[in-house]
């Protein structure tokens, strides 16, 4: 079920001249949309003219907020190391001023203490 209501939009100049009324327009709206509007929240979606029936027409668009299932294994000094159904995720992050060779004891010394933390958890909790 969709509900309509008047919205008074703000004629142009040359508009008045001609009519001192303002012109009325209807929105359709669905009915869960309004509720979320009556909540006090913000409904996201598009709003566009029907070319069949010349109505506007509102239609919220079917937003989920992301439900991530990722598990941290381990906090390391510079990244983490997290679990998803799906993947094993590693991430390492290094200031550049450091150089090369420290760099890359800095990010053999994270991957070794992630490995470590991989093997330790078991392969059941994966």
């Amino acid at each position: 079920m969709s509900i309509m209501f008047a919205w008074c939009g703000a004629p142009s100049q040359s508009f008045l001249r001609q009519n001192s009324k303002r012109m009325k327009k209807y929105i359709e709206i669905s009915e869960e949309s309004l509720t979320h509007i009556d909540n006090g929240k913000y409904v996201e979606g598009s709003l566009h003219r029907d070319k069949s029936t010349g109505k506007i027409i509102f239609k919220a668009f079917n937003r989920q907020s992301p439900f991530r299932h990722e598990r941290v294994i381990c906090q390391l000094e510079n990244g983490w190391l997290k679990v998803s159904p799906q993947r094993v995720k590693f991430f390492n992050s290094v200031k550049k001023e450091l150089g090369i060779a420290k760099i890359e004891q800095v990010m053999k010394r994270e991957l070794n203490t992630a490995m470590t933390a991989l093997k330790n958890c078991k392969i059941e909790d994966l």
